[in-house]
């Protein structure tokens, strides 16, 4: 049978070996998903630096981080023997089928190609066979770096004469690692009238944490011994230090990620390492050279470091030697390094403009909200509302950090509570550059006008202004209360405190909204290819009927809140009437005091959760239903049961959770898993700056 041709092929051909194809087709293939379009992948011929088995690294991480099922690549030796033997019909053939296999129920197919690194003449040639095979449109990606528009026009006028002759079939411009992107209208008049008619979809500069490796690849790569493991699983190595001068010459340069090198007898650098891993600067860690071990006498006096997470290496080179070939170190992604693979991704989508080839490719088959999509609408919502964030707890790393993406991207105007000279002192260890007019609030200096306001709102419990300063040295009863008195939108804690901590003041405080009986949480699971709404899965360990009916009606109203169309699920261990006790009777009778209150909504229950989730047990156990089989927003019936099934999934699949978000209460709270990352903290914040605006 013949399979459904997509509506566009884009083949995406790199000019020169810097252009960092990788990521940026997988970067257009995010960026894609991200505005509702599902893009299939395929590198059909695999690099020469693969192995024989045709592991190709682009397929690696088209799996891992954008949940492509992408066909192997043919391998580039296979390739090469086929074309010099003149059999290179059946070698394009099997691309072709490798293109439609990667092509199912996809509404366009990118298609990366060869990087020259070796064998330009080969690797063109197939290039241009596979463009024309597959009939595709070419997107040309090339390094801006140290390049001018003459410069990068000339390359496009080199790329259409390789490719194709006409110049009609190349769809786009894609620069990388360039250094005009701080002008970029200045730069697509330049192209202009240089000549360079395609559109620019994207110029995305050089960052250098995201150049940097994991010192574990360093450590393969230069096959050095490990002393003193420390952090050495999350370190990551950006720049180097050589200790060839006095430690006060190079004291300036003991920065986040760097790898301090000196021979075994530097013991003023090794404890002046030491003093900055003490002082929290997260060093990559400290490598000794010349095969000489620190001296007894000093280890003692660094134990607190290593404690600390300090990383020892040594090896038995010289410090020259060393430094050379840590000069000349291959720094492309490991397949191992998921996660800088994921945040180059993330930052190419992010400096793509796909309006060019979304018209070209034009409207999915259906809306979808996969988690690229979900997570854009988001940030562009947050954006939109402009809103001001507290959060109380301003001095810790992770928040520092959040605050600091979310002022630069314009997600939230973040008021960080905290000592300045504390924050100011974390940022600078972290390498975190703290915008000059980010807000920050030292707690003593503002705790006393909230006093009498505190005092009012808790005056049925006695509350007395005694009462009211000792508690206001809370730094999230402070928060609480600047949000109780308008001053700021929203809050968000939970980095270091309990869930307790976070929502007991906006209770007392707050309160709930007017209709809502109870207070719930909801999680939105990034699963694959689309969002999930669970709830609820942190506040209330066991609702009756009458609460569970409104969890679920406050979760399909946060679902709807952020793009879903729900459909409700209410979670048994049963479906329909098969089951009877007293817990599936609780959510029989949810359900049905849930499409009483609210007609408009699709609620079916009790539904076990195979029924709710796959289409196929939907239709065998309750068939006529709408929600069976492919339900989004699933309401749990109480909090054992909806916390082990949120974090089995999200532990188990590798699925990204946001939240929990609060519901039900007058104003926004939200708290934060103590374990949260600091991507986690950036979306809450949004979270919690979009319900800011109901």
């Amino acid at each position: 049978m013949t399979s459904r041709q997509p509506k566009r092929v884009f083949f995406l051909v790199p000019h020169g070996a810097d252009a960092g194809l990788t990521s940026m087709t997988l970067g257009l293939v995010h960026a894609l998903a991200r505005d509702g379009i599902k893009a299939g992948f395929v590198k059909p011929i695999a690099q020469p630096t693969a192995n024989s088995a045709g592991r190709e690294l682009s397929c690696h991480f088209a799996r891992q981080i954008c949940s492509i099922d992408a066909p192997p690549a043919i391998p580039f030796a296979q390739a090469r023997s086929m074309l010099r033997d003149g059999d290179l019909a059946t070698l394009m053939e099997e691309v072709v089928r490798l293109a439609e296999e990667a092509q199912q129920d996809c509404d366009v197919l990118i298609v990366e190609g060869l990087v020259p690194d070796c064998d330009v003449e080969t690797i063109t040639r197939l290039n241009a066979d596979m463009a024309g095979s597959l009939s595709a449109e070419l997107l040309l990606v090339l390094s801006g770096a140290h390049r001018d528009a003459r410069d990068i026009a000339e390359c496009v006028r080199l790329v259409r004469r390789q490719y194709s002759p006409g110049g009609a079939d190349v769809a786009g411009l894609l620069l990388n690692r360039s250094d005009a992107c701080h002008a970029l209208p200045a730069l697509c008049d330049a192209l202009q009238s240089n000549g360079c008619d395609i559109p620019l979809l994207g110029c995305v500069p050089f960052d250098e944490k995201l150049d940097a490796p994991r010192l574990l690849d360093v450590v393969s790569a230069l096959d050095l011994r490990i002393d003193h493991a420390g952090l050495i699983e999350q370190a990551r190595m950006r720049d180097t230090v050589v200790a060839a001068r006095t430690v006060e010459k190079m004291a300036d340069r003991l920065r986040p990620g760097t790898l301090v090198i000196a021979p075994g007898d530097r013991s003023d650098v090794i404890l002046a390492t030491a003093l900055a891993m003490l002082r929290g600067v997260p060093l990559a860690g400290l490598l000794l050279t010349c095969g000489e071990p620190v001296s007894p006498g000093i280890q003692p006096l660094i134990q607190s470091a290593c404690q600390a997470g300090l990383t020892i290496l040594s090896t038995g080179c010289d410090t020259f030697d060393t430094s050379t070939r840590l000069a000349h170190l291959d720094r492309r992604v490991s397949a191992e390094d998921g996660e800088r693979m994921q945040a180059l991704v993330d930052f190419v989508a992010e400096r793509l403009d796909t309006s060019a080839l979304v018209r070209k490719i034009g409207e999915p088959r259906e809306v979808r909200l996969p988690p690229p999509a979900f997570r854009h609408r988001l940030i562009e919502s947050a954006r939109r509302a402009n809103k001001r964030i507290v959060l109380p707890e301003g001095d810790e790393p992770r928040t520092i950090q959040a605050a600091a993406i979310c002022h630069e991207k314009g997600i939230a105007r973040c008021v960080l509570i905290g000592e300045p000279d504390r924050i100011r002192q974390v940022a600078e260890a972290q390498g975190v550059t703290l915008p000059h007019d980010i807000e920050i609030l030292a707690p003593r200096a503002v705790a006393d006008r909230y006093v009498a306001p505190m005092v009012e709102l808790r005056k049925s419990k006695g509350l007395t202004p005694a009462q009211a300063e000792e508690l206001l040295e809370d730094s999230v009863v402070l928060g609480t209360m600047m949000l109780a008195t308008a001053e700021v939108d929203g809050l968000v804690s939970g980095a270091v405190h309990t869930t307790a901590n976070t929502i007991r003041p906006a209770l007392q405080l707050i309160k709930t909204a007017p209709g809502a009986s109870i207070v719930s949480s909801v999680f939105f699971m990034l699963m694959p290819d689309q969002v999930l709404v669970y709830g609820d899965c942190a506040v209330n360990p066991d609702p009756d009927a009458g609460q569970l009916a409104d969890i679920a009606i406050q979760s399909a109203d946060s679902a709807r809140a952020f793009g879903l169309n729900p459909r409700v699920a209410m979670i048994s261990y049963s479906t329909g009437s098969s089951g009877s006790g007293s817990d599936v009777e609780k959510v029989r009778e949810a359900t049905r005091i849930a499409r009483e209150k609210r007609p408009d909504l699709l609620i079916d229950g009790p539904m076990q959760y195979d029924a709710a989730s796959v289409e196929s047990v939907g239709r065998q156990k309750a068939p006529g239903s709408e929600v069976a089989g492919r339900a989004n927003v699933f309401v749990f019936p109480d909090l054992n049961t909806g916390n082990t099934t949120y974090k089995a999934v999200q532990r188990s699949a590798g699925v990204v959770s946001v939240g929990p978000m609060l519901q039900g209460l007058r104003k926004p709270v939200n708290d934060l898993s103590r374990g949260a990352l600091v991507d986690d903290i950036v979306y809450t914040i949004a979270l919690t700056a979009i319900q800011a605006t109901a």
